[in-house]
C-alpha cells in the first residue's frame, strides 16, 4: 500500500515537472509564455471570431475587424494560452460533429433527462409529425457544436414516436425548446421556452438562448446596488463579480451560474453608464473588464495567474477548487484510488495473467473500501454541530487555492485533461519504469511464482478454483486445534452431513504437514549387524514347528520379549512395542471388535520374519525415532526398505514412511494414513492423553 502510494506521488511530481518542461520548450521556440497577453488587433478576423465563440459572445452585425477586436477587449484580456486552447477546441468540435446529441424515444425519456435535470440547460429540436425539422441536418450539427462547449446538452424529439405527448404539450409544428432552471436555488423548478423568432439562423438562435440564460444572473447598473451586494452575506458567502462594458455577460459566465446554482452567486456589473466611478476604486476595481471572486477571506482577481483563462473549463476548475461540493470530492477520491490500484499492474511480478487478476482484485477491494468509507462521511456532514468544522476546512482550502502553486496545479489539471493521450502515455511509461526497478529490487529474493508462465499460473489458479468449487466444505469447516476432542464433538459430523463433499473427503489446509515429525533413518555398525543375523538364525532354529506346537502362545511371546531385552541400548525387535501401540490402533478402529483385534494381534506376533527383514529391522537405531512412532523398516507407499540417512516422516497414527512418498500422498488430497486410514491432520485420543499426563508430571516436578 505504502509502496504504491509512493510511486503515485512520484508520478504526480513527474507530471508537474513535465508540464514545466513543456512551457520551457514553448518559450524557447516561440519566445512567449502562456500567461503573456495578446493584442487582439494583431490577430486575424477568423481567430477573433474563434475567441468570441469560445467566450460565448455574438458577433453578428460586426462586419469590420476593428469592431470584433473591441468586443474581445471588452469581454476580457486575451492570453496566448487562451488563444491556443480556443484553436484546439475549434478543431475538436469540427471533428466531433453532432455525435453528442440525444434522440428521445418518448415522453418518459424526455421528462427524465430534460425536466427532471434541475442543474442543466437543454436545447431540444422538436420535429412534428409528417413535417420537416426547423433546422437542417448540417445546421443542427453546427448548432450542437456551438452550444456544447458551454455545457448545454442537445437532443431531438420526433413526434412520430409519441404523437399524443406532442398534442398534449402543443407541439403541432416543428420548433426549438430550451430548458432552463427557473430559480437560483439548487434543484429548483425547470421552465421550458419555445423559440418564436422569425430568423432561423444559428446566430439568432444562439443569441436567443444566451439572453434567456443571462436573465438568471443579477445585473447591476448603479453604484448603490453594488454597495448593497458587496456587503457580507452569511447566506451567500462566495460571489463572482464581472465588471465589463457589455450588454449582457458572456455565455460561459452565464453557463457557470447554472452549474454552481446554490453554491456561488454570479453578479454582472454593467459599467457602460456608471454614475460613480469612485465606488469601484474603493472596492479595488481599477480597470475593466475584471473578474473578481469575493470570499469571506478577501477578494481574488481571476486571470492574473497561470492557467486562468476566460473559458468554461478553466473557470469551472477554479471555482470547483474554491467551493467544492461532496460530489467533486468523491470523484477526485475515486480517480486517485483507481490510479493507486492500477499501480499493482506494474508492481506485481510474474505472469501477465497474474498481473491482471491481481489488478482486478485490487480494483474491487479499493473501490469497495472507498464506497464504504464515504458512508460515515456523508452521515457526519448531515450533523449540524459540525458546520463550524466544515467552514474552517473551506477557509483553509481557499487560502491554499489562492497560492501560485495551486494555480500551477490547476493549469496542469486543465492541460492533461484536454490531452488524455499524453496523460495515459506518461502513466504507462512511469509504470514500466516501476516494473523495471521492482525487478531489479527483487532479483536477489525472486520467488518461484514470479518466474512462472501464463499457462502455469492459469493452471495453478484453476486448481485453486476447482478445489474450492468441488470441495464446498472447505470454506465452512473450521478445523479444531490438535488439543480439542474430536471424538466427542458432533459438530464435524453435522457439517459433513449438511455440506457433503463431492469427492467424499474434506479439503484440509496442508500447512499441518510442516508440523509432522521428521528424522533420518540410522543403522548400527557391521559387527552388530552380523551378530544380530546369527541371533536371528538361532531364534529361527529354536522356534521349529515342533516346538511351536508344543509351547503355549503366551510362553512364546514371553520368550520373544526376553530376546528383545538382551541389549538395552539397542531394541532388537518391535513386538513389545506392537503390544502397546497395536492396541491403540486397533481400539481406534472399532471398540466393539476388541476380541477380533486381539486374535489378529496374536497371529501377527506368531508370524516369523525372514532373516533379511529381521536383520534390517533389528539393525536400526531406534533411539532417534520420535516418541509414539511405530518401529518399522519398510515404506508401504513405495514398498522399499529404509536406507541409512534417508528422511522419514511420521503421522499422528504412529506409522512412518519416506518423507517424499508421504508428502506426495498427502498433497494429492488423501489426508489419511495409507495403512490405517486415520486422518493425518489430527492426533489420537490416547496420544493426546499421554502428552497431557507428561505435561502435568513436568509441571509437578
Amino acid at each position: 500500500m505504502w509502496l504504491k502510494l509512493f510511486f503515485l506521488l512520484l508520478y504526480f511530481v513527474v507530471l508537474f515537472m513535465l508540464a514545466r518542461i513543456f512551457e520551457a520548450v514553448v518559450w524557447y521556440e516561440t519566445g512567449v509564455f502562456a500567461t503573456q497577453l495578446v493584442d487582439p488587433v494583431s490577430l486575424s478576423y477568423e481567430r477573433l471570431k474563434t475567441i468570441l465563440e469560445c467566450r460565448g459572445l455574438g458577433y453578428s452585425g460586426l462586419p469590420e475587424k476593428k469592431d470584433v477586436s473591441e468586443l474581445v477587449e471588452k469581454s476580457g484580456e486575451l492570453t496566448h494560452g487562451e488563444l491556443y486552447s480556443a484553436i484546439k477546441r475549434e478543431k475538436e468540435r469540427t471533428e466531433a460533429g453532432d455525435s453528442g446529441s440525444t434522440h428521445f424515444s418518448g415522453e418518459m425519456h424526455f421528462y427524465e433527462l430534460v425536466e427532471d435535470t434541475k442543474d442543466g440547460i437543454w436545447l431540444v429540436q422538436v420535429i412534428a409529425q409528417d413535417r420537416d425539422a426547423l433546422l437542417s441536418k448540417s445546421s443542427w450539427g453546427k448548432m450542437v457544436q456551438k452550444v456544447s462547449q458551454f455545457g448545454i446538452r442537445t437532443g431531438t424529439f420526433n413526434c412520430s414516436n409519441d404523437y399524443r405527448s406532442c398534442i398534449k404539450r402543443g407541439w403541432q409544428r416543428s420548433t426549438l425548446i430550451m430548458s432552463v432552471p427557473q430559480t437560483s436555488a439548487s434543484k429548483g423548478k425547470v421552465m421550458l421556452k419555445e423559440y418564436n423568432g422569425r430568423h432561423i439562423t444559428i446566430e439568432h438562435i444562439f443569441r436567443w438562448m444566451t439572453s434567456h440564460v443571462a436573465h438568471r444572473i443579477k445585473t447591476l447598473h448603479r453604484s448603490e446596488q453594488l454597495v448593497e451586494e458587496w456587503r457580507s452575506d452569511p447566506a451567500h458567502p462566495v460571489k463572482m463579480f464581472l465588471f465589463a462594458r457589455l450588454s449582457q455577460p458572456p455565455a460561459f459566465f452565464s453557463s457557470l451560474s447554472i452549474k454552481f446554482t446554490g453554491r456561488i452567486d454570479f453578479i454582472f456589473v454593467d459599467i457602460s453608464h456608471w454614475d460613480n466611478h469612485s465606488s469601484l476604486s474603493e472596492i479595488g476595481v481599477t480597470h475593466s473588464p475584471a473578474y473578481i471572486l469575493k470570499m469571506p477571506e478577501g477578494i481574488y482577481r481571476y486571470g492574473n495567474s497561470t492557467g486562468e483563462f476566460l473559458s468554461l473549463a478553466a473557470m469551472d476548475t477554479f471555482l470547483r477548487s474554491v467551493q467544492p461540493e461532496v460530489n467533486d470530492l468523491f470523484v477526485l477520491s475515486l480517480v486517485l484510488i483507481n490510479l493507486l490500484a492500477w499501480m499493482d499492474l506494474f508492481i506485481t511480478q510474474g505472469a501477465t495473467v497474474k498481473r491482471f487478476v491481481v489488478l482486478i482484485r485490487t480494483l474491487g477491494t479499493y473501490n469497495s473500501i472507498l464506497l464504504v468509507s464515504w458512508l460515515p462521511v456523508l452521515a457526519l456532514l448531515q450533523l449540524s454541530y459540525l458546520d463550524s468544522l466544515y467552514g474552517y476546512s473551506l477557509k483553509l482550502l481557499r487560502y491554499a487555492d489562492t497560492t501560485t502553486l495551486a494555480s500551477l496545479v490547476r493549469s496542469d489539471w486543465t492541460f492533461y485533461s484536454s490531452h488524455p493521450a499524453l496523460f495515459l502515455s506518461t502513466y504507462l511509461a512511469h509504470g514500466l519504469l516501476v516494473d523495471y526497478f521492482e525487478k531489479k529490487r527483487r532479483c536477489g529474493v525472486r520467488s518461484p511464482e514470479d518466474s512462472t508462465t501464463n499457462l502455469e499460473w492459469l493452471a495453478s489458479l484453476w486448481d485453486w478454483y476447482a478445489s474450492y468449487l468441488f470441495h464446498p466444505i472447505a470454506s465452512l469447516q473450521q478445523l479444531p486445534s490438535d488439543q480439542s476432542d474430536w471424538e466427542d464433538d458432533p459438530n464435524l459430523l453435522f457439517e459433513r452431513l449438511a455440506f457433503p463433499d463431492l469427492w467424499l473427503r474434506p479439503l484440509v489446509n496442508v500447512d499441518y504437514i510442516k508440523a509432522l515429525p521428521t528424522w533420518r533413518f540410522r543403522s548400527v555398525g557391521q559387527h552388530s549387524r552380523e551378530q544380530l543375523h546369527e541371533e536371528s538364525s538361532q531364534s529361527d532354529s529354536e522356534n521349529s514347528p515342533r516346538t511351536r506346537h508344543s509351547t503355549p502362545p503366551h510362553e512364546r511371546r514371553g520368550h520373544k520379549r526376553s530376546e528383545c531385552s538382551k541389549d538395552k541400548s539397542i531394541q532388537l525387535c518391535v513386538y513389545s512395542d506392537m503390544d502397546h501401540g497395536g492396541g491403540s490402533s486397533s481400539s481406534s478402529s472399532s471398540s466393539s471388535s476388541s476380541s477380533s483385534s486381539s486374535r489378529h494381534h496374536d497371529e501377527a506376533e506368531d508370524t516369523c520374519l525372514t532373516p533379511e527383514a529381521a536383520s534390517n529391522q533389528q539393525c536400526c537405531d531406534w533411539s532417534v525415532w520420535p516418541c509414539g512412532v511405530l518401529q518399522c523398516s519398510e515404506c508401504v507407499v513405495c514398498l522399499e526398505n529404509f536406507v541409512s540417512e534417508e528422511l522419514l516422516m511420521g503421522l499422528p497414527c504412529g506409522h512412518a514412511f519416506h518423507q517424499q512418498c508421504i508428502v506426495v500422498w498427502l498433497a494429492a488430497g488423501r489426508h489419511c494414513c495409507p495403512v490405517c486410514r486415520w486422518p493425518s491432520y489430527k492426533k489420537k485420543q490416547q496420544q493426546r492423553s499421554a502428552e497431557n499426563i507428561s505435561a502435568e508430571n513436568t509441571v509437578r516436578d
